[in-house]
C-alpha cells in the first residue's frame, strides 16, 4: 500500500488534520508543530489526541511526520538562537509524546559561516542534549537532507552521518531507535545526487555511508531547478526537472515503497488531491 499525505495544518487540531487527509485520500500527512515562521505553539487538546489516535488505527494511518520550525537553526553562531533551538524540540517532543511512535523532522541547520565542522558539532550538541533529557522518547527524530544552499549543513550524505556520528559519541550509545533520516526528493536532485538517472547508485550510496534502516520518511517533490543546483525551489509533481517518470521510481522503489511520502509541492487542495490520485494509479501494489 502507498502511505502518501502532504502538508496539514494543525490549527484546528489532530482530528480536523486526519479528516483533512482523509478527503484527499491520504493515510499520513505532516504537520507543522507550531508557526513555522514563528516560535508559538497550541495547548494540546488531550480529547482530540485520543480520538486521533483511535482513528488513525481504525484506518490503518502509516506514521505521521511532524515539522519543526524553520525558525530552529541548532547551529547558530548566536548562543540565544541555538537555546531557541534546544527548547524548542524539547517542547516539540514533549508535545508529541501525547501521539506515540511518530516521526518528527528537523532542518539540521546553517552554519552562518563557522564551517561545516562547527556546524555539525553544534548540531550534534543540541541532539544529544534532547535525548539526554528525553530517555523515554517513543518519537523518532529525523535529520532531513538539505540541498546546500547558503551555509546549510547535511547537503552531503557524508554530513548527516557525521551528525549522526557525533550526537552517538555524546550521548555515549548507539542511537539506532531514537535518530532517523528524511530524505526530501527535490533537496537531494538540488543537492547534486541524481535520483533521476542513477537512483539505485544514490540509494547504494546512502546505504554505504548512513544506512537505509536510518532512512525512514520521504519528502517526495518535484524540483524547479537543474541538477547540483543548491536551491531548494519545488515543484508540483511532474512539472519540475525531476519528472513523473523518476518520482514513480521512487515510489515504486523496493527499498523505500514502503516509506510514508510527504508531498510538499506548491500546491492546494484540490492539487494535492490530484497528485495523490496520480501517484497512486502509477504505485504498484505487491
Amino acid at each position: 500500500m502507498l502511505h502518501i499525505g502532504c502538508h496539514e495544518s494543525s490549527s484546528k487540531g489532530y482530528v480536523a488534520m486526519w479528516k483533512e487527509a482523509l478527503q484527499l485520500d491520504a493515510n499520513t500527512f505532516a504537520f507543522f508543530t507550531r508557526n513555522p515562521r514563528g516560535g508559538t505553539a497550541k495547548p494540546i487538546d488531550s480529547d482530540d489526541v485520543t480520538t486521533f489516535c483511535s482513528l488513525a488505527k481504525e484506518h490503518n494511518f502509516a506514521k505521521i511526520v511532524a515539522h519543526a520550525p524553520y525558525t530552529m537553526n541548532p547551529c547558530a553562531a548566536k548562543p540565544e538562537l541555538r537555546d531557541f533551538a534546544l527548547n524548542t524540540m524539547l517542547d516539540d517532543l514533549s508535545r508529541l509524546e501525547y501521539t506515540p511512535g511518530n516521526y518528527y523532522n528537523f532542518h539540521p541547520g546553517s552554519h552562518v559561516g563557522q564551517g561545516v565542522d562547527i556546524g555539525i558539532d553544534l548540531t550534534a550538541e543540541m541532539l544529544s542534549s534532547v535525548i539526554k533529557r528525553c530517555e523515554k522518547l517513543s518519537t523518532v527524530i529525523l535529520i532531513e537532507t538539505m540541498a546546500g544552499k547558503g551555509s546549510e549543513i547535511g547537503r552531503t550524505f557524508e554530513e548527516i552521518r557525521m551528525i549522526i556520528d557525533k550526537t552517538e559519541e555524546k550521548c555515549g550509545t548507539s542511537l539506532s531507535d531514537k535518530l532517523g533520516v528524511c530524505l526530501d526528493t527535490c533537496h537531494v536532485w538540488d543537492g547534486g545526487y541524481d535520483i533521476v538517472n542513477d537512483l539505485d547508485g544514490v540509494l547504494t550510496h546512502f546505504d554505504n555511508i548512513i544506512g537505509l534502516e536510518r532512512l525512514k520518511a520521504v519528502h517526495l517533490n518535484d524540483s524547479m531547478n537543474l541538477l547540483d543546483s543548491h536551491k531548494d525551489r519545488h515543484a508540483k509533481i511532474g512539472e519540475g526537472q525531476i519528472g513523473l517518470e523518476a518520482l514513480v521510481k521512487i515510489i515504486n522503489h523496493a527499498k523505500l515503497k514502503n516509506l510514508p511520502f510527504i508531498l510538499e509541492t506548491p500546491n492546494e487542495h484540490e492539487g494535492y488531491k490530484k497528485e495523490i490520485a496520480l501517484l497512486r494509479s502509477k504505485f504498484i501494489d505487491c
